[in-house]
């Protein structure tokens, strides 16, 4: 079985010292650097937008896993992929026009991603799995960290891994919240192929290589 990558968030590190948190990003091999963008609405917190995501771009050549929990996304998308992000993920609970928005990042040259909350099921992402290269499950209901992770998320996790393999899709199944060093066999297990991890991450709960 093909390791899972490792995609630690930013939104835990220390935001006095970013260029740190990303020199221990690099340590893992392969890892994407997740970056959770709230706005206040669509969720609770505010964290970054696209001045930091341009300012640390260029600290690093890995992958920048850009998640977008917030109102309006069509309104901000070509800003963040031209602040350089690589996979531009948006929610489907607060957009209408799904399929417009996938091909709008697509023809921007980044990776269109689309995530669910925990109360939204997979069924509804059905005429958009074969246009999307990253499925975001989150495992948590956004907006905080260090939350724990609700056991039901991982069946959305099996059973987009069935779809892909039923269909012969390509696209990336990606975990969010409560990952922790107890937490990751389950969420191996269910068949992640990206682990998103903040607070376990960079309080060394979960390191990588130990994993």
């Amino acid at each position: 079985m093909k390791k899972p990558i490792l995609a630690p968030s930013l939104l835990a590190s220390d935001f006095t010292k970013l260029g740190a948190a990303i020199q221990k990003i690099e340590e893992v091999e392969n890892a994407f650097v997740h970056i959770d963008v709230m706005d206040g609405s669509f969720v609770p917190q505010i964290s970054f937008g696209q001045p930091i995501v341009q300012a640390i771009r260029p600290l690093t050549k890995r992958i920048f896993d850009v998640h977008l929990m917030i109102d309006n996304p069509q309104a901000h998308f070509k800003s963040f992929v031209d602040s350089g992000a690589d996979y531009l993920t948006f929610h489907y609970e607060n957009t209408i026009h799904h399929h417009r928005l996938i091909q709008e990042i697509r023809d921007l040259g980044a990776k269109p991603g689309i995530s669910i909350v925990p109360s939204t099921p997979v069924s509804v992402l059905e005429e958009i799995l074969p246009l999307v290269d990253l499925v975001l499950v989150m495992s948590v209901n956004p907006g905080f960290g260090g939350q724990k992770l609700i056991p039901s998320c991982l069946n959305k996790v099996k059973n987009l891994k069935k779809t892909r393999q039923k269909s012969s899709y390509s696209y990336i199944i990606s975990i969010d919240g409560g990952v922790n060093s107890e937490t990751l066999p389950s969420v191996l297990e269910a068949g992640a192929d990206l682990v998103v991890s903040g607070s376990s991450f960079f309080s060394g709960d979960l390191p990588w290589g130990k994993a």
